[in-house]
């Protein structure tokens, strides 16, 4: 089979498409390189570009006609962002993954999963999720997810199409064999903002601490990116054997853990201890939520296998390496 990924030349999707690699699977790779980076597509079909783009989506497809499914993680992230420019964002989010939902019906795409988020859940008393959980989004990148769920289980009820939407977690750690990982150099999200305070030798800003957690924090459930990308690989292998025409899954590890126990696992992993220094929340920010995992486990077979020690240790082997890789001059690495 060969897959092709939008926004596979960022941090997940490019870990996507090493994985499917590893699995014997080819990928094509579609970016338009916003965010993401031509290096991490190295060595793939690569098509620089946007999903809105008919002609380019036409031209793909007619270039490769064994595309058996496409991935669709193309997307803008940053919550706050989203905050100061929802105009841009729900266009990004939104308008593009419409007109690119009609270029993959065009084109006789018939498998599209779709890279969804656990923001969308509305923040339950226990602080855990599944699948059925009440949704509730808090940001207008939220509402975006939330929005093309929905808009493409309506187009999957009546068009020939079938949509799997993956809820991820929180994304962390790297390829352990470290041919891809975050590209960007100042991540929002709190591990990234933890390696950037380990490497300035300043303190860690904990946003948020009066949350109704355990100690105030923020709460999350720690996914390795590699677990990640390896439920896309089963996720595909097992397509065809999903019941609905559009069905949604959770990907996480089924563990909370909250923003100050990261920081804690974080100065056992790091050579020296980062600080922490208290904030008030960020704007779109929630207390949070963790994830039942049974769906994905009966679904797709997969469980996660790494875990929160090794996805921080990963990070700081990327974080390494990452300048070295992404100015193209690895050769002196060993990968």
């Amino acid at each position: 089979m060969r897959v092709l990924i939008a926004g596979g030349a960022g941090y997940i999707g490019s870990t996507i498409a090493s994985a499917c690699s590893d699995s014997g699977i080819n990928s094509v790779i579609l970016d338009s390189l916003v965010t993401g980076r031509r290096e991490l597509a190295a060595g793939r079909d690569f098509y620089q570009g946007d999903i809105a783009d008919g002609p380019l989506i036409d031209r793909i497809f007619t270039e490769h006609p064994d595309i058996g499914a496409v991935i669709h993680c193309a997307a803008l992230i940053v919550v706050p962002d989203s905050t100061a420019d929802p105009v841009g964002y729900y266009r990004a989010n939104v308008t593009k993954s419409l007109d690119f939902a009609v270029h993959l019906l065009r084109n006789g795409c018939g498998r599209l999963i779709f890279s969804s988020s656990a923001a969308i859940y509305q923040v339950s008393e226990d602080l855990t999720v599944d699948e059925d959980s009440p949704v509730d989004p808090q940001s207008p990148y939220a509402r975006t997810k939330a929005m093309c769920e929905a808009m493409f289980a309506d187009i999957a009820a009546a068009q020939p199409i079938r949509v799997l939407s993956l809820r991820y977690f929180n994304p962390i750690g790297a390829d352990p064999k470290m041919r891809t990982g975050q590209q960007l150099a100042r991540p929002t999200h709190a591990l990234g903002k933890m390696i950037q305070a380990h490497q300035e030798g300043v303190p860690f800003v904990v946003t948020g601490t009066d949350y109704p957690t355990r100690d105030g924090s923020g709460i999350r459930d720690f996914i390795h990116v590699w677990d990640l990308a390896a439920a896309h690989v089963a996720a595909l292998d097992r397509f065809d054997a999903l019941p609905e025409p559009a069905t949604v899954i959770n990907l996480g590890t089924g563990r909370g853990t909250t923003v100050r126990e990261l920081l804690d696992a974080f100065n056992h992993v790091a050579k020296s201890p980062v600080e922490a220094l208290d904030a008030g929340r960020r704007p779109g920010d929630v207390a949070g939520a963790y994830t039942r995992i049974d769906r994905a486990g009966r679904l797709l077979g997969w469980q996660p296998r790494y875990d929160i020690t090794e996805g921080i240790r990963h990070s700081l082997q990327w974080a390494a390496i990452r300048d070295k890789i992404l100015s193209g001059d690895a050769t002196s690495l060993i990968l």
